[in-house]
């Protein structure tokens, strides 16, 4: 890790007017005050076919999985799809893979439309956790999102406030030492 950590930002989002990454836009403002680097992958801009394992590397996907690797700490974001997290966001991650999240510091960041989207956090969680991340305990949850924006910005106070913190917080930890391998790691033989 040089001097600066370098945090890339992943909102698992398709939408133009997307909260998802409105709210991981903020986090990397908060990772810029700390002191790192901050980089938007935003996945429109990538060409990821749905996951095949038979494929090998289509489309952008060489170039996405070595700019998630290149990086110090992940920040993914999501929107709250049906109970979990988004599909385009599993593509991602599932073309990732312990060479890009071994030992890597990752914040987690969801909006809802409604109430809280914390199982789409737990489920991020648990699938970093398989892939031997170290997921921050710090996370942030962003209910009636289109409500919380105004012009690009979070309007409560609280809600900016605990977003910038996610970003400083992945910089902070960015070359913290590695937990053990998870359980759910060692039985994720696919992914390796």
């Amino acid at each position: 890790m040089s001097d600066q950590p370098h945090v890339v930002g992943i909102p698992g989002s398709l939408r133009e007017t997307s909260c998802t990454r409105l709210g991981v836009k903020r986090a990397l403002d908060g990772v810029r005050r700390a002191g790192g680097s901050a980089e938007l992958l935003d996945l429109r801009e990538y060409d990821l076919p749905t996951y095949d394992a038979d494929r090998d590397s289509p489309g952008d996907v060489a170039t996405f999985t070595a700019r998630v690797r290149a990086a110090d700490s992940v920040i993914l974001g999501t929107p709250l799809y049906h109970g979990s997290y988004s599909s385009v966001l599993k593509t991602a991650i599932d073309y990732c893979g312990f060479d890009e999240f071994e030992d890597q510091t990752v914040g987690l960041l969801a909006v809802a439309g409604g109430g809280f989207p914390v199982p789409a956090l737990e489920h991020l969680r648990s699938v970093c956790r398989a892939v031997n991340a170290w997921v921050i305990p710090h996370q942030v949850a962003i209910p009636r999102a289109s409500r919380q924006f105004q012009d690009g910005d979070l309007v409560d106070e609280e809600l900016d406030r605990r977003t910038l913190t996610l970003g400083r917080r992945v910089v902070q930890y960015a070359d913290i030492e590695p937990a053990p391998d998870s359980f759910e790691g060692n039985q994720n033989v696919g992914a390796e």
